[in-house]
């Protein structure tokens, strides 16, 4: 590195214009949808898309929803940091789609329901609706400012782009198309997003390669760093990154995500039939390995550029999101337009997470909060889901300024949706899978399932595990040749701890077993929220009589719904029709006998007959 990369480079025109016509384009679909559905007035049509999407692009707008410029900064930090064993979430998406497409699909589905709340109303009481649903817009109104905050912070401090115009300008077109065209224009922005989300990874990838002589060096250069740790099946929950609380863990957290979480569900159950739902979910998995790969990788790339001079333990980045920009600004500063095109990925996927919570937002309070309680037309409905869909999009650029305050990015994310997408699982799998599971039962497992995982993740933030169990890997900045006046400047391999590990508690004041509590992986927050729910939900339910209780077939998962039974019906009906074939040719032969006259019956009976005469 040259003494002059200390000021990596800013934006040019071409960035610019790459990143506005990113915009323009999401834009100008929401206009498209807005004017080819101006006929349809019914909020059916502008929240669901008529149900008659197919299975494509409903897929690809999966993979975008919860794709979010988070996992184009934040994945390939978390590579360079900690290492490449966050790839065991494609083992956890895997479950995923199983238990999504086996267990909440079909009851789903078969229901036609508009909001995923109102199958608690259906299953349990209009109570555990309104919890359900005040819940689900906490969580995503937190979760989406976040989403809209982190990639203007990391990419304003190394790209020089002003942070709250990028934040008002992503916020606003986000708005615009989703209150213009409803699902489908998110449905298919998604899709265009994807595209851009790949294409921008891919550019800083091709350029690593090239920079570094190869892909062979990157994995070698990754290897020698111990960042290819995927052999780590340490079983101990208060370890951060395992194999382990990758799967599991991450598991839980997806199935909270894909199995009951508005923005999914409303997607694959607006698919014209059960099968394109089914195939959305399948064809979607493609999609996050894709990403997840992609980010992976890039993450390796950014080890291997800086493996002897970290820019972020040389001070010049301040937070590990700002590490992937950099690495932008400093090998695509020549090729005007490219560092642009990453800027648009990760804005894209922003985009992509921010609209589908715009829209599943809107849908659960016209569902849930309005239409129960007024006597309101189609045509007003429609009106007033475009008018949520406004006040939700100003009020998530507002979260983004609370946001601000939030420490480590990807972990806040999915301890927010660990914290109360925990316990809704519990509610919903309560719901779903025991059929003597009463609302008493619901009521008190949601609650309790609450109040222990917003216990445990408030006690994570306030005693932060320490370094050991989440065991970042050495960085060093031996290979800098810059002047590092007025810099921080560090020459030790161990890296400057992150604003999350900062605490001023005194440790030793902590009992041993609080300490223990806290230190969990905070990847276990949601499988506590969910287990305990469930748990305390049995228990209740079985107290106060759960037992007498007689629940709609439609309301539980049926055998009938499952591809297992499907499957086994399939074999077994293959089966009796050969063992009916086999049965008819024995019963053929045995009828028919030996066609040799000698041996006939028949013919001596003849005989005899010819005799007596």
């Amino acid at each position: 590195m040259s003494g002059d990369s200390v000021v990596v480079g800013s934006f040019v025109a071409a960035d610019y214009l790459v990143f506005a016509l990113m915009l323009l384009v999401s834009a100008a679909v929401g206009v498209y949808y807005a004017w080819a559905d101006r006929g349809q007035q019914s909020s059916g049509d502008f929240l669901m898309g008529g149900r008659r999407l197919t299975a494509l692009p409903v897929s690809l707008s999966l993979t975008a929803s919860f794709m979010s410029a988070i996992t184009v900064l934040s994945n390939p930090a978390e590579v360079y940091r900690y290492g490449a064993n966050i790839g065991f979430y494609g083992l956890s998406y895997v479950f995923t789609m199983v238990v999504t497409s086996e267990v909440f699909l079909p009851v789903f589905y078969r229901l036609a329901i508009t909001s995923t709340y109102e199958y608690l109303e259906l299953r349990f009481n209009r109570a555990t609706r309104l919890l359900g649903t005040v819940l689900f817009i906490v969580q995503t109104i937190l979760y989406t400012g976040i989403v809209i905050y982190a990639p203007a912070l990391a990419l304003n401090q190394v790209t020089g782009m002003d942070l709250w115009g990028a934040v008002v300008s992503t916020g606003v077109v986000c708005t615009f198309y989703c209150t213009m065209g409803g699902l489908k224009a998110v449905v298919w922005t998604d899709v265009f997003q994807l595209g851009v989300m790949v294409a921008g990874f891919l550019s800083v990838i091709i350029r690593s390669v090239v920079v570094q002589g190869g892909v062979l060096p990157i994995i070698s250069d990754s290897q020698q760093g111990g960042r290819l740790n995927f052999w780590d099946f340490d079983t101990s929950p208060l370890r951060r990154h395992t194999f382990w609380t990758i799967t599991f863990g991450g598991a839980f957290v997806w199935i909270s995500i894909y199995g009951i979480n508005q923005a999914q569900v409303q997607r694959y159950i607006s698919c014209k039939s059960i099968t394109h739902a089914r195939l959305s979910l399948y064809i979607n998995l493609l999609g996050l390995w894709s990403i997840l790969l992609c980010s992976v990788f890039a993450g390796m790339c950014l080890f291997s550029v800086y493996k002897n001079c970290d820019p972020w333990s040389a001070g010049l980045v301040s937070a590990p999101d700002q590490l992937m920009p950099y690495l932008v600004m400093d090998i695509l500063r020549d090729f005007p337009g490219l560092p642009g095109l990453f800027v648009a990925a990760a804005y894209s996927g922003s985009l992509s997470t921010v609209s589908s919570s715009i829209n599943a937002l809107a849908a659960v309070t016209v569902e849930d909060l309005i239409k129960p309680y007024t006597d309101m037309s189609e045509k007003h409905l429609s009106w007033i889901s475009k008018g949520l869909s406004i006040m939700f999009g100003l009020l998530c650029i507002g979260m983004a300024g609370l946001a601000s305050t939030m420490g480590g990015i990807l972990q806040a994310v999915i301890s927010i949706f660990g914290i109360i997408g925990g316990p809704l699982l519990g509610l919903f799998t309560l719901g779903i899978l025991c059929p003597f599971a009463n609302s008493k039962g619901a009521l008190s497992g949601i609650v309790s399932g609450l109040v222990v995982s917003l216990w445990v993740g408030i006690g994570a933030q306030i005693y932060p595990p320490p370094l050991e169990m989440s065991r970042p890997l050495p960085l060093t900045t031996e290979g800098c040749n810059f002047s590092s006046t007025g810099r921080l400047n560090w020459t030790s391999t161990a890296p400057p701890t992150q604003s999350t590990y900062i605490t001023t508690v005194p440790v030793e004041g902590k009992p041993v077993l609080v300490g223990h509590w806290y230190s969990l992986s905070y990847l276990y927050f949601s499988p506590i929220g969910t287990i305990i729910a469930i748990s305390v939900g049995l228990l209740v339910s079985l107290m106060t009589g759960g037992r007498k209780l007689k629940v709609e077939s439609r309301l539980t998962l049926m055998k009938e719904d499952t591809t297992v039974y499907h499957l086994y019906k399939f074999f077994k009906d293959r089966v009796t029709r050969q063992s009916e074939k086999l049965e008819m040719t024995r019963d053929r032969e045995e009828k028919i006998g030996s066609n040799n006259p000698a041996f006939c019956d028949v013919e001596l009976d003849l005989t005899k007959s010819s005799i007596s005469t």
